[in-house]
């Protein structure tokens, strides 16, 4: 499978992804934690936390997804390694995803960062905290995920029972989602602070890099 063959097959099926995590008032599906005597505790719009939960929701739909076109999913051996999916064809050849996302507020869209540039990303024949070298990847690829987080007035104190669901107002709502090459939105700046991750290009939600290519 060719690089642009894999990039094409992926863009079609993360236009389903949107669907898949929304209700039909376009909040999120997601409405916190459930215990083993159904109770529910609301969940925080902290950015690392969502990303993980939709990491967890989308992983059984890559791996369908891998099966459907003849490639294998391969998760990283360990939790820090690059990159967060690894999908391998028949004959081997590599294709590395990695989601990204963050929250947009109006056409504003709060940044990505798109990982290191140091080690693995200069020693692109070694083995650093990757389980294959940067080199042996046909490509890279970024899976986009823009949410708007939702105004509420929300306590994470709260605790409901199941039958109460339609009264969690979800902490996230109407997802965009995108798929680039990792080049395609990478910027010469770190992407904060003092940190060795590369900082993505500014963009906006209806800019070229997202409008068009899946539904908002």
């Amino acid at each position: 499978m060719t690089k642009e063959e894999f990039f094409n097959l992926l863009t079609e099926e993360v236009k389903t992804y949107k669907s898949f995590l929304e209700t039909d008032s376009q909040d999120w599906i997601v409405k916190g934690f459930i215990d083993i005597d159904k109770n529910v505790y609301t969940i925080t719009n902290d950015t690392k936390v969502v990303s993980k939960i939709i990491e967890i929701l989308l992983i059984p739909k890559l791996d369908k997804f891998a099966r459907d076109h003849g490639l294998k999913l391969e998760l990283p051996s360990k939790q820090n390694f690059y990159p967060d999916l690894t999908f391998k064809d028949n004959e081997g050849h590599l294709f590395a995803v990695d989601f990204k996302s963050s929250y947009y507020d109006g056409d504003s869209v709060n940044g990505l960062t798109l990982g290191s540039y140091w080690g693995y990303f200069r020693e692109r024949d070694t083995i650093k905290n990757m389980d294959h070298t940067y080199n042996s990847y046909s490509s890279h690829t970024v899976l986009g995920m823009l949410y708007k987080q939702s105004i509420i007035d929300a306590s994470e104190k709260d605790v409901y029972s199941v039958d109460e669901l339609s009264a969690i107002h979800s902490v996230i709502e109407k997802f965009i989602f995108f798929v680039q090459p990792k080049w395609k939105i990478a910027n010469d700046i770190p992407g904060s602070g003092n940190t060795r991750n590369i900082g993505g290009i500014q963009i906006s939600k209806n800019s070229s890099t997202v409008r068009g290519l899946l539904p908002i």
